[in-house]
């Protein structure tokens, strides 16, 4: 196995997009990931799975030792099962050839072979019609009932009866943590086993290959719009890791947005001298920093300050904050540069006057657009706020733009299975402004 020498690091793939670096010092190795930085041993006893996969078990297991410091006494604590948990996409990882399955919205089960337990290691009280002719072999999967039925699904799940309400639940499994080898071999064992016996209320979750981000957020929409919550992306070749893994991501719809360069934060590590992320500014004034998405060409070369990037994210903090925000491209017109962006430049760019935009009846605002390419833009002022809302098809994307009248605002995508879905959702979209009293311009 590999082996680092006093002195040297090297980077070994983490969660998400980050790297984590191993480093040894005089014998005692290092992670930067968090379960080995929050482990309350000393430092020369810690481990973590990278440096055993970097080291080898047995290297590991001669360098700390197999048995834990004594703990004073106290009341054992439950432990759940030994299974994996995902990782959220960061917008930036390259999902291709991937395999992608539907999130569901249920309740995570594990089957040890003879009863299935909660994530906290809690069992379910199934009956005994439910679990017959599963393997004897250990099993992750959920038990779910619908889309949109969570709570239903977790007040039939908690009874103690054992009661017929269980035949609404089925039991989608996607995993089997105790055999070896990599996910497509543990698929073809689950497909041999469950083949094999007549199990009602247990099946294989369905896989498929992600294509291309296209095709994922095409999947992606379609099962939002069937009232699902999102999907799951497992790394091919990927073997099963207990605890959180980024072998296994979540993705949830992700958003666009546009905000303003205010500074060029430098890089660290393998991106020392060049941009390590962009500090930026909405609108409404928030500031945050985008750091991944970028080419190394880009980070050499990037936005100038006062230009206005596209970053894709996921959702908003509490505090308004965009959450895993990635670099899309830099928007070719210029911005006007924010009062708090670091800029050379000491002109000042003159405000456009804004014509009024002529009134159109309901009536009109309602025609569909028969070019796709050309946005419609509304507006609706109504003594406290003055907004816009903009709206504009391309092929089977449609895309939203709103704020303050006089900003660039903010700008949304979202993306279906065809241009006629498409443009009956943009359709649908300006009749609910249009209600809510926007006028077209």
């Amino acid at each position: 196995m590999p082996d680092l020498e006093d002195g040297e690091t090297i980077e070994v793939k983490g969660s998400a997009a980050k790297p984590y670096v191993i480093k040894n010092v005089g014998g005692v190795y290092s992670c930067s990931c968090p379960a080995w930085r929050n482990q309350s041993l000393g430092i020369e006893q810690r481990t973590c799975k990278h440096i055993r996969k970097l080291r080898g078990d047995d290297a590991e297991k001669a360098r700390v030792g197999n048995a834990l410091p004594a703990k004073k006494a106290s009341k054992k604590k439950k432990e759940g099962p030994p299974i994996l948990l995902a990782e959220k996409w960061d917008n930036a990882t390259d999902l291709s050839d991937w395999w992608m399955s539907e999130k569901l919205d249920g309740v995570r089960a594990y089957w040890d072979g003879q009863k299935i337990l909660s994530r906290q290691g809690n069992v379910y009280h199934a009956p005994d019609w439910f679990v017959k002719g599963l393997p004897k072999v250990p099993l992750d999967g959920e038990l779910w009932l619908d889309r949109k039925s969570f709570q239903r699904t977790v007040s039939i799940v908690r009874r103690q009866d054992k009661s017929d309400h269980w035949k609404q639940v089925r039991y989608l499994i996607f995993d089997a943590p105790a055999e070896e080898g990599d996910f497509e071999s543990r698929m073809k064992f689950l497909k041999s086993k469950l083949g094999k016996r007549k199990t009602p209320y247990a099946e294989l979750l369905d896989h498929e290959v992600c294509k291309s981000v296209k095709h994922l957020k095409q999947e992606l929409a379609r099962v939002e719009s069937l009232g699902g919550e999102g999907l799951m992306l497992r790394e091919p070749g990927s073997s099963y890791h207990v605890g959180r893994s980024s072998t296994l991501l979540k993705v949830k719809t992700f958003l666009d947005a546009e905000a303003v360069v205010l500074d060029h934060q430098p890089g660290k590590g393998r991106h020392k001298g060049r941009l390590g992320a962009l500090a930026v500014q909405l609108d409404d004034g928030t500031e945050f920093s985008v750091g991944t998405g970028f080419s190394t060409a880009q980070r050499e070369n990037p936005p100038p300050v006062g230009g206005i990037i596209t970053f894709r994210y996921q959702e908003l903090s509490d505090g308004g904050v965009p959450r895993f925000p990635s670099f899309v491209r830099t928007r070719k017109k210029a911005a006007t540069t924010p009062a708090k962006a670091k800029t050379t430049s000491s002109k000042k760019t003159a405000s456009a006057k804004k014509k009024t935009p002529k009134k159109a009846s309901k009536k009109s605002a309602k025609k569909s657009n028969s070019n796709a390419s050309k946005p419609r833009y509304f507006e609706l002022s109504d003594g406290k706020s003055h907004k816009f809302w903009e709206v504009s098809v391309d092929d089977s994307e449609v895309t939203v733009r709103y704020g303050r009248i006089g900003t660039n605002g903010r700008t949304q995508a979202k993306s279906f299975d065809d241009p006629s879905a498409a443009t009956a959702h943009a359709e649908k979209l300006i009749d609910q402004k249009v209600e809510k009293g926007y006028e077209e311009g």
